[in-house]
């Protein structure tokens, strides 16, 4: 098939285009410029003409740092303006893409505690959820036109090349690592490779549509993350960082990023036989620090 993929320069994106080539793909990268500016929800004529398969990754980063009013802005406009425009394209095609893969993400179910959440979970409260639930809606043009659409609901990505992890091991490789805030909160996570093959299952996998968790079957509270972590490293993993220090210098972002637990799991990946290829957190590690 044919696979349009925004947001190909992404750690994920990157990972995806070889592993669509080597599934007999052929991916076609739609990179940012006049012709396709996801912020302001803008699609030149033709840029997916011939699409057998739409993959959206593109959106802001969420924890580049403190959301200010124009942050947030951006973050919402980025999603729900670009997924729209593609949405839109798509249905209008005279050959309409068999399938429209669209990034979510699992802050759609908000800070659950210990409550573990699925796919037919209800929706969270504060700014992420709200940005998921706008964000996810914005595919509605593709789904009436009869495009089976998916919605990967993304934990934490685990890649020594960006996101998440690649911001924590600096410090954790000088000793300074450990759990943030009190450690008990849950962490869903998925391994680069195993997200990335995600994207190529829901477009094989004509049974899936609508929204997917697409993570590990095996969260883990954040103190034990911290740990894993360090061990991976030969490192110790016992200095906190306090819960007050984070929202003081990243306000809300921390209390929905980084302090939240989120006890997701990916059902129906596991009723669709999706073969994780690093269902514990050991071997996403390991995996994760031998990334260049």
């Amino acid at each position: 098939m044919k696979v349009v993929v925004t947001g190909a320069r992404g750690f994920i994106g990157a990972a995806l285009l070889p592993m669509l080539e080597a599934s007999g793909h052929e991916p076609v990268a739609l990179p940012r410029g006049p012709a396709w500016d996801p912020e302001r929800g803008v699609l030149g004529a033709g840029a997916i003409s011939g699409a057998q398969a739409i993959v959206h990754l593109a959106g802001e980063n969420v924890a580049a740092g403190r959301w200010t009013a124009e942050r947030k802005r951006r973050i919402l406009d980025s999603r729900v303006n670009g997924t729209s425009a593609l949405a839109r394209a798509a249905a209008t095609l005279p050959d309409k893409p068999a399938v429209f893969v669209s990034a979510s993400a699992i802050g759609y179910y908000g800070d659950c505690g210990d409550e573990l959440q699925t796919e037919h979970s209800s929706p969270g409260k504060g700014f992420l959820a709200c940005v998921c639930k706008q964000w996810e809606a914005a595919t509605g043009a593709a789904a009436e036109a009869g495009i089976r659409t998916v919605r990967l609901r993304f934990g934490v990505v685990l890649s020594a090349r960006g996101g998440a992890l690649a911001k924590m091991l600096p410090a954790f490789r000088l000793g300074l690592g450990g759990p943030v805030g009190s450690g008990r909160q849950y962490v869903s996570w998925i391994a680069l490779e195993d997200a990335a093959a995600v994207i190529v299952h829901a477009i094989a996998n004509e049974g899936l549509d609508g929204a997917v968790n697409a993570v590990s079957p095996n969260p883990v509270r954040n103190a034990e993350f911290a740990h894993a972590l360090g061990h991976a490293l030969g490192r110790p993993a016992v200095v906190p960082v306090p819960a007050i220090a984070l929202k003081l210098a990243f306000g809300d972002m921390a209390k929905e990023v980084l302090l939240a637990s989120q006890r997701v799991e990916p059902r129906r990946l596991l009723a669709s036989r999706f073969p994780f290829r690093c269902a514990r957190l050991e071997d996403a590690l390991r995996a994760a620090l031998q990334q260049r």
